[in-house]
C-alpha cells in the first residue's frame, strides 16, 4: 500500500490572540455598562417631555408649576440626572416648549472620562444643538 502522510495544519486562535479577543470583549462590555444607563435616563427624559407636551393643561402652568410637574414624573421614571432646574422654557410659540441640555460624565480608566452631550425637548421638530 502506498500511505500518503497527511498534511498537519494548525487551525484555530493562539493564546495571544485568544487573550486579545478576551480583552476586546472585556473593555466593549465595560463601555456598555457605563453608557447604556446614561441612554436609558436619556430616552426617560425624553418620554417625560413628551408626555407633558401631549398634558392639555401645560398651556396653563407656570414655568414653576412645569418644573415641579417634571420633577414629580422625573421621580416616578428614575431620573436623577436632571432637575426641574435644568429646564428651558420657551413661550414664544403660545404653546410652552420645554426641554433640557445636560451633559453625562464617567469615569472610565483612571483619568479617562466618557462624555456623552443629551438634548431632549417637548417639541419633536427641535433641531439638536450645533456643536462647536
Amino acid at each position: 500500500m502506498n500511505a500518503r502522510p497527511m498534511k498537519s495544519r494548525q487551525c484555530g486562535m493562539s493564546m495571544i490572540g485568544f487573550l486579545f479577543v478576551a480583552l476586546m470583549l472585556v473593555m466593549l462590555a465595560m463601555l456598555g455598562m457605563k453608557v447604556v444607563p446614561a441612554y436609558i435616563e436619556f430616552f426617560g427624559v425624553k418620554k417625560i417631555l413628551a408626555d407633558m407636551a401631549h398634558s392639555s393643561d401645560l398651556r396653563n402652568m407656570s414655568n414653576g408649576e412645569i418644573r415641579n410637574d417634571f420633577e414629580k414624573r422625573a421621580s416616578v421614571g428614575y431620573v436623577k440626572g436632571v432637575t426641574g432646574k435644568d429646564l428651558l422654557v420657551d413661550r414664544r410659540g403660545g404653546v410652552p416648549v420645554v426641554s433640557a441640555e445636560y451633559t453625562f460624565r464617567t469615569r472610565l480608566v483612571h483619568n479617562v472620562s466618557l462624555v456623552i452631550d443629551f438634548s431632549a425637548s417637548s417639541d419633536p421638530n427641535a433641531a439638536p444643538p450645533q456643536i462647536d
